[in-house]
């Protein structure tokens, strides 16, 4: 069944310009991947899942392709490319960011019973340069990915899975057009049929058999950060420590390597290995990006802001037994807690900036959560948006997160462009989504691959403080980046 009706639609015409029409229709021959297989082949195209708390699958997860908008950023230039056709922009003053909110506030959605907080809007990613627009940094550090500051894309259509129902809601945004409301609808169910028709099509057979040789990408694995360096550079925070000038850096290393399979095949071994809140695969053009982050950025839903920090770490044991124990000396490191507080309470700062006066408070505090190869202690943080103020200032003020940068944040930015021979790209910075109607998810950028011309890109770091052992956190670093590497090995040897 249609929602909403005809007539209901041309009485919702009235209140704006961008109405959602869908239809449910039952998930028990599907899955998101054999979906997303069968539906995006072309250029451009999104998966968004979650794992709520590391062990239970969330909700919803979101599928989109073909857009109709593609959005990239670098610097102060703004193209955007519609219809095949891509025109730049030049943003002179403020946040770059405000030409993705331009175009979005064209729209005026319309609400629809019976779709969940995201139907449509903007999906990508922020990189972490992008702090350069938001405070003033050094700029001569060496940029050799050129990585966009910013892609995002803009569909009309979107598959939303729910994994409660076992239902998909077939999405199609229908532009209104007052001149002709009706043809509006009638377009938007002639896209969910087409839709609806795909989704009944077998598997493309072969679909990540490629023949290409194998690659021992392993074995070859290159960081722009060589150990003697990373533990020189650790003494050289610790020093800056030691003079006051900062309480804590997040110092980063980025590894390389070879590729030979398909990406989404890395995907399928990765949500397999490693479920965590956050799990996207990106297909944007030259860059495909594969993650599965257990860390929010920050939420907005409503006027509700949130933010969940992480700050501590044991690698996962055998056995509940020895689980169990790493979870209660992690929660008796002093510094350990130490650290998350500082973060936690640079998390309150950040909502402070865009919430209304006395409405932050910390609702959630040293929870453990499990992953594949690691736990972590993580707290919450919310806040009610202050009055006149939005999503993209909620961004700006909280971005990049306190947990890839360090305390005082600024001071912290600036350690890391002296100390890292290379940007960061997209590691540290946000992928998520800015709905129509203002909403907004993002995670932060870790345990993510950035993969360009067959060669992945994997940023890991580790927070300094005062009293670090540079060997130890070197290893930490190698740590985290442990299930992505299991998942390239596990799509390599052709085990998915």
């Amino acid at each position: 069944m249609l929602k909403p009706t005809l007539k209901e639609f041309k009485e919702k015409s009235k209140q704006g310009n961008l109405i959602p029409v869908y239809k449910e229709v039952l998930a028990d021959l599907d899955t998101p991947v054999s979906a997303y297989m069968k539906m995006c082949g072309g250029e451009y195209s999104f998966l968004l899942e979650s794992v709520e708390g590391g062990e239970k699958w969330a909700r919803y997860c979101f599928l989109g392709f073909d857009p109709s908008i593609i959005i990239s950023i670098k610097g102060n230039e703004v193209v955007v490319e519609k219809n095949g056709q891509p025109k730049s922009i030049l943003i002179t003053k403020g946040n770059p960011l405000i030409g993705l909110k331009d175009i979005l506030a064209r729209y005026q959605p319309v609400d629809v019973e019976g779709l969940p907080r995201f139907s449509g809007g903007a999906v990508g990613f922020v990189s972490y340069d992008m702090v350069r627009s938001f405070e003033d940094l050094p700029e001569d550090t060496m940029d050799d990915l050129q990585v966009p500051d910013a892609r995002f894309v803009i569909t009309d259509t979107l598959l939303i899975f729910d994994n409660v129902a076992q239902t998909i809601k077939i999405v199609s945004n229908a532009h209104v057009d007052n001149e002709n409301i009706e043809e509006s609808y009638n377009q938007a169910v002639r896209n969910i049929d087409a839709i609806e028709k795909k989704l009944k099509t077998s598997l493309p057979v072969n679909v990540n058999n490629e023949s290409s040789p194998k690659i021992d990408s392993l074995n070859r694995i290159e960081s722009n950060f060589e150990k003697e360096h990373f533990i020189n550079a650790v003494q050289k925070i610790k020093n800056y420590i030691l003079e006051g000038d900062v309480i804590q850096v997040v110092l980063a290393q980025r590894l390389k390597f070879n590729i030979s399979k398909d990406p989404f095949t890395i995907y399928r071994a990765l949500r397999s290995i490693n479920p965590s809140p956050y799990m996207y695969y990106l297909k944007f053009g030259d860059l495909k990006v594969v993650g599965s982050s257990p860390e929010i950025l920050v939420r907005l839903e409503g006027e509700k802001i949130e933010v969940r920090p992480i700050a501590g770490t044991r690698k996962r044991g055998q056995s509940e037994e020895e689980d169990q124990a790493l979870e209660n000396d992690l929660l008796s490191d002093e510094k350990e807690l130490a650290e998350h507080i500082m973060l936690v309470d640079l998390g309150r700062n950040d909502v402070g900036r865009v919430a209304e006066t006395n409405s932050v408070s910390v609702n959630e505090k040293f929870t453990i959560e499990r992953y594949s190869h690691v736990m972590h202690i993580v707290s919450n943080v919310q806040g009610e948006l202050k009055k006149g103020l939005d999503g993209y200032d909620v961004l700006a003020a909280t971005f990049p997160a306190g947990t890839l940068s360090g305390a005082p944040k600024v001071r912290a930015m600036e350690i890391i462009e002296e100390l890292e021979p290379t940007r960061r790209g997209l590691y540290g910075g946000a992928v998520g989504y800015i709905s129509f109607n203002g909403n907004m998810d993002t995670a932060i950028a870790i345990r993510t691959l950035l993969i360009k011309n067959n060669t992945a890109y994997l940023g890991v770091g580790a927070g300094i403080v005062a009293d670090s052992i540079a060997e130890n956190e070197f290893e930490e670093t190698m740590n985290k980046g442990k299930a992505l590497l299991k998942a390239i090995e596990l799509a390599e040897k052709g085990l998915v």
